[in-house]
């Protein structure tokens, strides 16, 4: 059963969800922080960070804590930036290992939404590296619509989002152009994909900023969150 530490509402009731979708080998301990920079923008967002229901076996102590949504056996950066054709490969087969974990993540954001008696337009999801392609594969085909996605450092998974996507929310990514973990590529072909499956989105680019949020990623991803769930429901 995937869990992971919340934040309440500042102000009364929770009027929106705000879930944050930590990357590969963190835990949602890594993500929550997010949540309470933007609570001043948000004060009446509830936010939650889950663990990935994997566990890295093996994985060192004192980096985190050990999670993954999915394996990464076969991923390269390296080969991804060289090769093109073989990214679309590689791609395609997270897609399916995301396909796998994807119903678990959509149950917690139900049961969430349910706790906080919200429906699923209320939910917004923000993702880190691996938790971004969670977001864009798990956010893009759920129903209600999401009121808004925030990727940081992350990619597009597989090739059939325009035969499967069921709403275009606003979505916003964000990336760093010297990022050696997931190539500014991989930004750049989501933006292409999304614009594919008639769901194009805002982008930002962070000169000089590796695998990482900077402060300029973390304020333009906050207004971002706060005018997307200012809108009428």
């Amino acid at each position: 059963m995937i869990d992971g530490p919340r934040l309440k509402p500042l102000q009364g009731n929770a009027r929106h969800l705000v879930v944050l979708l930590h990357g590969y080998g963190a835990d949602g301990n890594d993500l929550i922080e997010l949540g309470a920079q933007w609570r001043h923008l948000l004060p009446q967002a509830a936010f939650v960070a889950p663990h990935a229901p994997g566990h890295i076996f093996g994985f060192p102590p004192g980096l985190g804590g050990g999670r993954q949504w999915f394996g990464l056996d076969s991923y390269d950066p390296e080969l991804l930036r060289r090769d093109p054709h073989h990214a679309a490969q590689i791609y395609a087969a997270m897609q399916t290992a995301a396909e796998d974990v994807a119903p678990q993540l959509d149950a917690f954001l139900d049961a969430e939404l349910k706790r906080h008696g919200l429906s699923g337009d209320r939910l917004a999801l923000v993702g880190f590296s691996q938790g971004t392609m969670m977001a864009l594969h798990v956010g893009l085909r759920r129903e209600p619509t999401p009121a808004a996605i925030l990727g940081y450092s992350g990619a597009l998974l597989g090739g059939r989002l325009r035969e499967e996507i069921r709403g275009r929310p606003p979505i916003l990514l964000i990336h760093g152009d010297a990022d050696d973990i997931v190539p500014i590529e991989a930004m750049f072909a989501a933006l292409q994909g999304l614009t594919d499956a008639d769901c194009p989105a805002r982008f930002h680019v962070c000169p000089g900023l590796g695998h990482g949020i900077d402060p300029d990623g973390l304020q333009l991803g906050g207004a971002f969150l706060a005018e997307a769930l200012a809108r009428p429901m």
